[in-house]
């Protein structure tokens, strides 16, 4: 029983970290790149919380492993060892492509979070109290602009809808507990 409890607890670090590294990276790409500096800093602001966050998990990880390293977990796997969902690996596209895509992640991540710090294994308690502090805050930026664009211009309206016919057929990968 023991022994189930640390695999599931592996398989769950393992998809919070690489999720977490993953979309970080993506977000990453907008440095530099974003409509305004304020939003261009905002973004890249969270893609540091996740890649703090996926440091948080690879690391859990790795104890629970044995004692690999994160870096071992983030930089030395083969491809097909990621436990990520798809869609955190689709291209940024547009702006409201990457906005879509961030406040359906960042709304499953926070209920993940919401139960998990509530997790017997005070290490994973621990990480989904630190990172759901951050969370709090990727939810409300990220639902604030998807209601900005959505509610915009008939142009900005229009993205969104492709927003959303572009993300959408992934949302169904968040839902299945067998891919997590």
């Amino acid at each position: 029983m023991e022994q189930e409890k640390q695999k599931a607890a592996l398989n769950l670090s393992l998809v919070m970290g690489d999720n977490a590294l993953i979309l970080g990276h993506r977000l990453s790409e907008w440095c530099g790149h974003g409509p305004i500096l304020e939003q261009d800093i905002a973004l890249s602001n969270i893609a540091l919380d996740l890649i703090g966050q996926a440091r948080l998990w690879l690391s859990h990880a790795g104890k629970l492993q044995g004692g690999k390293s994160e870096d071992d977990l983030a930089y030395h796997r083969d491809v097909f060892d990621f436990h990520n969902f798809q869609m955190v690996e689709t291209p940024n596209g547009h702006w409201g492509t990457t906005l879509f895509r961030q406040f359906v992640y960042d709304a499953w991540h926070h209920a993940m979070l919401q139960k998990l710090v509530h997790a017997q294994d005070e290490d994973i308690a621990g990480i989904a109290r630190k990172s759901l502090k951050e969370v709090n805050y990727h939810l409300r930026w990220s639902s604030e602009w998807v209601i900005r664009l959505g509610d915009g211009t008939e142009e900005s309206g229009a993205k969104m809808q492709e927003a959303y016919a572009d993300v959408w057929p992934y949302v169904g990968e968040l839902l299945q507990k067998d891919t997590w």
